[in-house]
């Protein structure tokens, strides 16, 4: 059983929103690796959220899943409400976002533009609503997961950047608002990270070979991300390590936003 680092506090739990997720998953791992008891979130695979609480209880640290759809305001607060009754929240990652389908932004109907921000920017929205009150109590932090293309704009790329530049935008209120409370609120963007979306988006032929080609034209370090690669950056800027950063992204993405 690996013994806690020290980085996080002895009460409560973190919350990891999406944590069934390919990149969520590992976002779970590593939080139980630095000390952490873990919170996770799914959306419709159970299976999956099952599969990372293994994990994190491998680490030795406590797990527990919960279904939810944070679209819905009343489940959310359930949610919230179910997590931190059971010893607190000192941390809240939210790693979650529908699958983002390439189309230019003249070819998208208002209709999916919609569903992807109550999916995503809404989503955050209503975590962070019901977390703050619990976050003050523990002087915590959050960690939301955004897009390297809010910085440098990638052709039909909307449906993610439009939602994730709001969730963006959210973050970065909570730095400046609730930071007299003690609270954190930090970013990690990402570029192609080889799992999740990617994998999902290859497999269903919305990314091909002329895409990886160019993409990897525009990456300085020439690969790929790993899930590894996220869980590392988001454990920092949960972490006390972190202490006197807030307001700030990372961007892992070899470089593409330069």
């Amino acid at each position: 059983m690996n013994q806690p680092a020290g980085h996080y506090p002895d009460k409560g739990r973190a919350l990891v929103i999406g944590g069934s997720g390919g990149v969520g998953t590992e976002i779970c791992r590593v939080l139980a690796r630095d000390g952490c008891d873990v919170a996770l979130t799914y959306f419709s695979n159970r299976a999956n959220a099952e599969s990372a609480a293994e994990l994190v209880q491998a680490e030795g640290r406590g797990a527990s899943i919960h279904g939810v759809d944070i679209e819905d305001p009343e489940a959310v607060r359930q949610l919230i409400e179910d997590v931190a009754g059971d010893g607190g929240i000192h941390t809240v990652v939210y790693a979650a976002g529908p699958l983002v389908p390439q189309i230019y932004l003249s070819k998208i109907e208002p209709a999916l533009m919609k569903k992807q921000l109550l999916q995503d920017a809404f989503g955050f929205f209503n975590v962070v609503h019901y977390a703050i009150p619990h976050l003050r109590e523990a002087k915590g932090s959050v960690v939301a997961v955004q897009s390297s293309a809010q910085f440098r704009y990638a052709p039909a790329d909307a449906l993610s950047v439009v939602p994730k530049s709001a969730v963006n935008s959210i973050m970065s209120g909570i730095a400046k608002e609730e930071g007299r409370y003690g609270v954190r609120a930090n970013g990690v963007a990402l570029g192609i990270i080889a799992t999740g979306q990617h994998t999902k988006l290859t497999e269903q032929g919305h990314l091909g070979a002329k895409y990886e080609e160019a993409a990897a034209k525009n990456v300085p370090l020439k690969f790929w991300g790993q899930a590894i690669d996220v869980a590392e950056a988001v454990t920092y800027l949960a972490s006390d390590r972190a202490r006197f950063v807030s307001g700030q992204v990372i961007n892992v993405d070899g470089g593409y936003h330069v």
